[in-house]
């Protein structure tokens, strides 16, 4: 039976959070939202370090890449900056997009980064010379959500009109569409072992599809409202759940059933509005959660 328990509320944020992202560096967690900063913690002391870096507009979308010791981040402007640690500064800026970036993702054997915006647009950024090498079109609606495959051949992006896309990731082509959520899709996760898909939506499903045959193999009412993020245990066979109804829940990523429930009417001290984000620490079983109600928490989950 898998147990849960509130480690931690780190707060100080005055606006909803809506990104978090753990840092390449063991024990660093970056969180960013409609506040003007992106806010650097410690994992190991459960405290605010800094405000990392400074930004013009709201933040939806952080990411670290495995290559180089930068984060990512994506405002509601459309700007793209990169924060180097090792000068303490940001050093690249792109504009892009001139409307939101809701999604950022990174292809490591290209050494690439990858925007993707409410513009429908995605942009390809080198990571060895902070430049623009490609932009292209995926929808006529914004791109919310993208995820990479493990063996980074493949990207999905979930699209506002209902669509997931899946790209070839040696040449940016269009390999599949996959059409079975009937309201925007909000989010996507690859397995582990790539051979699964899981798309949320704003329908409240979690859709189950076969990663390599592009095949539906199940549809699961998982919440009561938007399905907001979706992420993989690292090691174990989980995965968890965000969502708009302010819960969080964990599943058998095998037989895809429901384990945990952790949310207010469940008992815990859990979030009071829509849980935007989640991650798992990499380096043990904790879940990290942001939301509206302005609250980073830490949870400890026990398999």
């Amino acid at each position: 039976m898998i147990e849960a328990e509130k480690i931690e509320a780190l707060t100080g944020h005055q606006n909803p959070v809506y990104s978090l992202e753990p840092s390449q560096k063991r024990g660093i967690l970056f969180t960013a939202g409609n506040d003007k900063g992106v806010v650097e913690w410690s994992l190991e002391k459960m405290e605010f370090i800094k405000v990392l870096m400074p930004v013009q507009s709201s933040v939806y979308a952080m990411h670290g890449p495995s290559t180089v010791p930068v984060l990512a981040v994506g405002e509601r402007s459309g700007i793209v900056s990169l924060f180097d640690f090792r000068e303490q500064k940001v050093t690249a800026r792109f504009q892009n997009h001139t409307l939101p970036v809701f999604a950022l993702g990174s292809v490591s054997r290209k050494n690439e980064l990858l925007s993707a915006s409410e513009d429908g647009h995605v942009s390809v950024i080198s990571l060895s010379s902070n430049t623009l090498i490609y932009r292209f079109k995926v929808s006529d609606l914004t791109v919310r959500c993208m995820a990479v495959s493990p063996d980074e051949q493949q990207v999905a992006f979930g699209c506002k009109d209902h669509v997931v896309r899946i790209y070839n990731l040696d040449d940016y082509t269009l390999a599949h569409e996959l059409k079975a959520h009937t309201e925007p899709i909000t989010a996507v996760g690859y397995s582990p072992d790539g051979k699964t898909l899981l798309s949320g939506a704003r329908d409240a499903k979690l859709n189950i599809w076969d990663a390599k045959g592009f095949t539906l193999l199940d549809s699961i009412t998982a919440h009561m409202f938007a399905l907001y993020d979706i992420k993989y245990h690292p090691s174990k066979p989980y995965f968890a759940t965000a969502s708009q109804d302010k819960s969080i829940k964990i599943w058998d990523a095998r037989t895809f059933s429901l384990k945990k429930v952790i949310s207010r009417e469940k008992g815990f001290a859990a979030h009071s509005h829509s849980v935007n984000k989640i991650a798992w620490d990499p380096q043990n079983d904790r879940l990290i959660s942001v939301s509206d109600d302005k609250n980073v928490i830490v949870w400890d989950i026990r398999f």
